[in-house]
Parts: structure tokens; C-alpha cells; sequence
């Protein structure tokens, strides 16, 4: 090993790219490889996203249309089959609240719970909800439990 074949560890150097605009002997001075005048050629130039070179850009393109109602209240839906799911699996045996859905991650503290009516419910429960479906207090009066709104 001399002064002559010396060179960094394998792996320690990563931009092997020649460097632009570093005068002519270099090979890319002048323009840079950025061709000639235009805006492209220009520092500060960043094209804008979507930009389509002047055609009408596509999210202008397509129609907007419909709305946003603000004062929707959107429930998040626990069925009774999860009711019962919870039950056979010895998670609830005669109250279910807020508590338990945001336990067993059926809704979290901050949303409004609506119990629905698909399955069925064999078991004898206290239901705390913030709503019910006609079919799903229903069911939980026939086999026995309440229904409470919240």
C-alpha cells in the first residue's frame, strides 16, 4: 500500500454522481446538464403536482358534485350475534356498556353505539347503548334482558 492506490472503505463512500456545474473541465459546467434558458433551466423551479403542460389538469377535469351533511351522526353498528359471541366466550355475562366495547374493541370511547338486529340472542342481558334498532330491542326483551339508552 502506498499514496498511490489509497481509497475509503468499501461501503463508507454513496454518491459516486459527478458534481454539476463545477466549471468546464468537468465535463458538466455551463448549463449544468440542464439544457438551455426555460424555465426548467432555472433554480427555484419545481413543477406543481397534477400539472399537466397546460392541458385542463384532471382533478379539474372531473365534476364535483353531492354534499356533506355536518351534522350527521355516524353510529358505529354492534349486532347481536357479537353480543352473544362476547357471551359464549365468557367475556360478558349479564351487563354490557361503553366498557365493554371498547375492551373488546368493538368501538372506542368516543363514538355512538348502535346495537342491530342481525343473529340472535339467546342470552339474558342489560344492553347500554346510545341506540337500538326495533328488531334488536326486540330480541333482547324476548330473551329476557333490558335495553337501555344512554
Amino acid at each position: 500500500m502506498n499514496l498511490s492506490n489509497l481509497q475509503p472503505a468499501e461501503g463508507s463512500t454513496h454518491n459516486q454522481n459527478k458534481r454539476l456545474g463545477r466549471g468546464e473541465g468537468s465535463g458538466k459546467g455551463g448549463t449544468a446538464s440542464r439544457g438551455h434558458k426555460g424555465a426548467k433551466s432555472r433554480s427555484g423551479y419545481s413543477k406543481k403536482i397534477g400539472f399537466e403542460g397546460g392541458q385542463m389538469p384532471l382533478q379539474r377535469r372531473v365534476p364535483k358534485f353531492g354534499f356533506t351533511n355536518i351534522n350527521r351522526k355516524d353510529y358505529e353498528g354492534v349486532n347481536l350475534d357479537t353480543l352473544q359471541l362476547l357471551v359464549d366466550n365468557g367475556i360478558v355475562t349479564n351487563a354490557v356498556d361503553m366498557t365493554v366495547y371498547v375492551a373488546n374493541r368493538l368501538a372506542t370511547k368516543n363514538e355512538i353505539v348502535k346495537i342491530l338486529g342481525r343473529g340472535e340472542l339467546k342470552a339474558k342481558l342489560t344492553v347500554t347503548a346510545h341506540k337500538f334498532t326495533a328488531t334488536a330491542k326486540a330480541a333482547i326483551e324476548a330473551a329476557g334482558g333490558e335495553a337501555v339508552i344512554l
